[in-house]
């Protein structure tokens, strides 16, 4: 995992929104995959740190996150 990556490294992929965030703002992260990545931002802060890990790691906490009970 990398959380010092640089936004120009990052700059040209897609970024995804979550398909959770509103249009009011809020709690938002963007996703953008590349080859054998994924970047994690938070998407009030585009150029600020974004997380890179690997997609069988983003598998599993998109898995993780998903198997959660909703309070």
């Amino acid at each position: 995992m990398n959380n010092a990556e640089s936004s120009a490294v990052t700059s040209g992929l897609a970024w995804f929104k979550s398909s959770y965030s509103g249009a009011e703002g809020g709690q938002c992260v963007e996703v953008a995959a590349d080859t054998g990545t994924v970047h994690v931002r938070d998407s009030k802060a585009a150029a600020g740190p974004v997380v890179t890990v690997s997609p069988d790691a983003w598998a599993g906490f998109v898995g993780l996150a998903s198997s959660e009970q909703r309070v």
